[in-house]
């Protein structure tokens, strides 16, 4: 009795369903809900959802990474308009004195850089502008300066021994590692080291340019030539954008009839525009058209030129140039143009025009020169003074 009561309601219900489903076409393509989230074919992916969803899944993956390449090339277009629009971000960029490495170096303790023979001072190149001065006597008074002021190091002017002016480059400090082992080098050579931030670099006051940072090296030269005896020797030492700005002040110093002994110049370049074109910064635009004027002349319009190649034919004084081949920052080959430059000038004639080239095996790039053996004999040759290694330990 039951089966006969049972089937036809059974048989009923099915066809009620049949009904439905042919009614509305859409209930065929649903999942049933109440079979644990089964398909429609019965198949159920990972973690009970349809593989369906997968093909889906991958296409979102797909439009993300198409999403981040259209911002990288929005980016990549918009910058050199930026630059270009806002000149001044061009000019942070050459001079990168807002980069302070090592962080957390107090400059005025350059005994905890190791450099226990070093008086830190503060001069005044123009009414209300404050640079640091680092002063760091020969090797071999390093026993004698301990605990010693001003007014001792002053007095170690008077001595024999000669005087490197040095002018480093961008970014960075007056206390950063590379020249830090460069003062120790020179120092133990019997040299005296004097070194400052231009204005607008490390606890100098002010704001970058390259004209006050031309004039705050003039500035230091006369303080000092005020302070030596006139048979001492003052050489000027300029490294990277440093020799752009050590130039700058010889071809000054020569214009008024008072050259420097020597010019050394570590790792330099002809010209700011074409250190710009050979940065590595430059290479994503290199090749892009409009490249000199959304980038060079935006540089140029910041009143930035460093013209080495121009100066070097209105210096009249020795010129030594150092060059490592591996140098990525500022290529070797433009240090190379410049000495090609320097030993056709005819206002160099006459004057001593060497230049040093270091091979890539030794490893030496852009800023580690001073770890050559051979650097004391280059020098000594050079400025024809003999090599005064101190064989104590400052």
């Amino acid at each position: 009795m039951r089966k006969r009561n049972n089937s036809p309601t059974t048989e009923h219900d099915s066809g009620t369903t049949d009904t439905l489903l042919d009614s509305d076409p859409d209930l065929k393509q649903r999942p049933d809900r109440g079979t644990g989230g089964l398909a429609v074919d019965g198949q159920q992916g990972p973690g009970g959802e349809s593989d369906m969803g997968k093909p889906f899944r991958r296409l979102g993956v797909v439009g993300k990474l198409k999403r981040i390449l259209l911002w990288l090339l929005v980016i990549y277009v918009s910058i050199p308009f930026i630059v270009k629009l806002c000149p001044s971000i061009q000019a942070k960029l050459v001079f990168l004195n807002f980069v302070r490495l090592p962080y957390f170096v107090d400059l005025k303790r350059p005994l905890d850089q190791g450099l226990n023979h070093t008086h830190n001072f503060y001069l005044e190149p123009e009414s209300t502008l404050k640079i640091g001065v680092w002063h760091t006597v020969p090797a071999q008074m390093w026993r004698e300066a301990q605990g010693k002021q001003g007014e001792w190091y002053n007095s170690m002017f008077s001595s024999t021994h000669s005087v490197i002016l040095y002018l480093h480059g961008n970014a960075g400090t007056r206390g950063g590692d590379h020249r830090v082992q460069l003062y120790k080098v020179l120092s133990s050579l019997g040299y005296h080291v004097v070194t400052f931030d231009y204005r607008g670099w490390g606890d100098s006051d002010g704001s970058p340019s390259e004209g006050g940072m031309t004039s705050d090296a003039l500035f230091i030269y006369d303080w000092l030539k005020k302070r030596l005896d006139n048979k001492t020797p003052l050489y000027i030492w300029g490294h990277s954008l440093g020799t752009g700005v050590a130039t700058n002040l010889v071809r000054r110093l020569c214009d008024r009839g008072s050259p420097p002994d020597a010019l050394i110049l570590e790792s330099p370049f002809t010209n700011i525009r074409e250190e710009a074109k050979s940065h590595p910064f430059s290479m994503v635009y290199r090749y892009l058209p409009g490249f000199d004027w959304f980038f060079l002349d935006t540089i140029t319009a910041n009143n930035i030129r460093f013209a080495s190649d121009e100066n070097v034919n209105h210096i009249s004084c020795p010129v030594l140039i150092l060059h490592a081949e591996d140098d990525s920052v500022v290529p070797f080959h433009l240090g190379k143009k410049l000495y090609n430059m320097a030993s056709q000038s005819k206002s160099l004639s006459g004057h001593k025009v060497q230049f040093v080239p270091f091979p890539s095996s030794l490893g030496y790039k852009h800023k580690f020169i001073y770890r050559s053996p051979e650097l004391p004999n280059i020098l000594s040759d050079f400025l024809g003074t003999a090599p005064q290694q101190s064989d104590d330990s400052a």
